[in-house]
């Protein structure tokens, strides 16, 4: 055999090896961002309608990426919302079903106990062997840190975030504690580092004896470390830190969360776009303010500017083109606070106001904006009206990073319509919430079932057809009552007894 026949065998036999090896080649797993507003409504972003607040940066992510427009949390307030995020199971399964301050402590609303006394901060901890996403992700060999709020276990228990899954913590352990966006101190890991901030307790009123109108009369508020900074650097520190390995980052922002407090610089243009305002005096909860409707929107947009710098530090880094991001909110906008949301039409297209948005199952409460980014991978520009909630988000994330699921999750992953491929859809999304006076929901296709005053004993269910009536404001559960019928064996079959007694439901059967 002559030498040019034996060197052309040679190259394509490697040639062929390696093709064969990079068959086998696993594809390169992406690094994960989780942005999590806290109370930004469906109506606060500009993609998905808001005319008067500002967010540049949400809406190129959404140019770039994905829009969803039927995304759901799993709750309508802040701690079941993050448990059912962090587990994949819907609030029927969930250990965490509410909000619960764990009161059987002492007196945990008292801020300055609380500052001396660790054991009084923090709500009630999730079990150490819970499943979370976190854990999950770390079988995948992913670093791991949550910035911002956590509210899922108290100091020294066994359900702050580096013993669940987390590598490095940094910010609020305390819910209760985020009422105030100048606290005393935060926690990185385990230890309590104090800010440069006096103790003022959340929910002080201005005094009687000042001149609401005398913008002087709300320095007290205005202090010298801002949480929502520190946490932010923090967070770019992260990703710095760990550029070189696959890193997931849970980025719980506490804006536009209440009390109304940003640094003066950031509300300065919003004031000028907005002119003269009434001052908001603490009348209805939370600090006073001098501007309120300037100020909300300019937390507003500094969330926006801070999710638009977690994109420029990806690029400096070159990680952009490997990282999925995604943005969320964890429930509804709030109705109180000096949060003005007829101004904004916080909750548009949905029903505003009290009863309809946060802390309420109604589509105000627990819709919300949702936008995914990918690279190369998501389609830029595309819209989906995939019908998804917040326990999808865990098997999801599996799914990408390609590690087994939990035995017991409720949610169904959208990485195929993520990735433009056909999706498996819900038969019905469930929600319950043992807060004013109880409450359950059920999403069934088009149909929305709603059953609310169920400590009151009632146990009527209402019934709303969300293609033709996104307020749900027609009641259609006499015309339609096969559909009723199912919602309510829905409402029977997903509902479990809670483990903890202040979320059950006598009413209901649980003992």
């Amino acid at each position: 055999m002559s030498r040019i026949p034996q060197i052309a065998l040679l190259v394509l036999a490697t040639l062929c090896l390696i093709s064969k090896l990079n068959a086998q080649e696993p594809a390169k797993k992406p690094n994960i961002i989780y942005f999590l507003a806290d109370d930004l409504g469906y109506g606060e972003v500009g993609v998905y309608g808001q005319e008067k607040i500002k967010t540049p940066h949400i809406d190129a992510l959404a140019k770039e990426g994905m829009l969803f427009t039927q995304h759901y949390s799993g709750a309508p307030v802040c701690a079941p919302a993050r448990y059912i995020l962090m587990t994949g199971k819907h609030a029927g399964h969930a250990y965490i079903r509410g909000n619960d301050e764990w009161r059987e402590r002492g007196e945990v609303w008292d801020y300055k106990k609380a500052f001396t006394n660790t054991k009084l901060e923090g709500q009630r901890p999730i079990p150490e062997n819970t499943i979370t996403l976190a854990k999950k992700l770390k079988e995948a060999n992913y670093v791991t840190g949550v910035f911002g709020k956590w509210g899922l276990g108290a100091p020294e228990t066994e359900g702050v975030p580096t013993k669940q899954g987390f590598d490095s913590f940094y910010g609020y352990n305390c819910q209760r504690q985020a009422h105030n966006l100048y606290p005393s101190h935060l926690w990185e890991n385990e230890t309590k580092v104090y800010l440069k901030n006096e103790l003022i307790a959340p929910h002080a009123k201005l005094d009687a004896s000042v001149d609401p109108k005398d913008e002087s009369s709300y320095d007290m508020y205005y202090q010298t470390d801002y949480a929502p900074e520190l946490i932010h650097k923090k967070a770019l520190s992260f990703i710095e830190q760990n550029q070189d390995s696959n890193f997931f980052l849970y980025y719980a922002s506490p804006l536009p969360h209440l009390p109304l407090q940003i640094p003066k610089k950031y509300a300065a243009p919003y004031r000028e776009q907005i002119g003269t305002e009434d001052p908001y005096v603490g009348d209805k909860g939370y600090f006073p303010n001098p501007y309120p409707r300037a100020s909300y929107a300019a937390m507003i947009t500094l969330l926006d500017q801070q999710l638009g710098e977690l994109v420029a530090k990806l690029k400096e880094l070159g990680l952009y083109e490997n990282t999925l991001i995604m943005f969320c909110s964890d429930n509804g906008p709030t109705y109180t606070g000096g949060a003005d949301f007829e101004y904004f039409e916080s909750s548009k297209p949905f029903t505003n106001g009290a009863g309809r948005t946060k802390g309420h199952v109604y589509e105000g409460g627990i819709r919300v904006p949702f936008v995914a980014s990918w690279p190369g991978q998501i389609k830029a520009g595309s819209v989906s009206d995939h019908i998804s909630v917040f326990y999808d988000v865990l098997p999801t994330l599996c799914d990408i990073v390609d590690v087994a699921l939990p035995q017991i999750v409720d949610g169904v992953s959208f990485k195929p319509t993520l990735l433009g491929s056909e999706q498996k859809e819900h038969d019905f999304l469930y929600w319950e919430f043992p807060s004013y006076k109880g409450q359950q929901a059920v999403r069934m296709g088009k149909w929305k079932g709603v059953r609310k005053n169920i400590f009151e004993g009632n146990l009527k269910i209402e019934l709303y057809d969300l293609e033709n009536d996104l307020k749900e404001a027609n009641d259609l559960a006499d015309q339609y009552p096969e559909v009723v019928e199912k919602i309510t064996r829905i409402m029977e079959q997903e509902h479990e007894p809670a483990i903890n007694d202040r979320f059950k439901f006598a009413e209901l059967g649980d003992k």
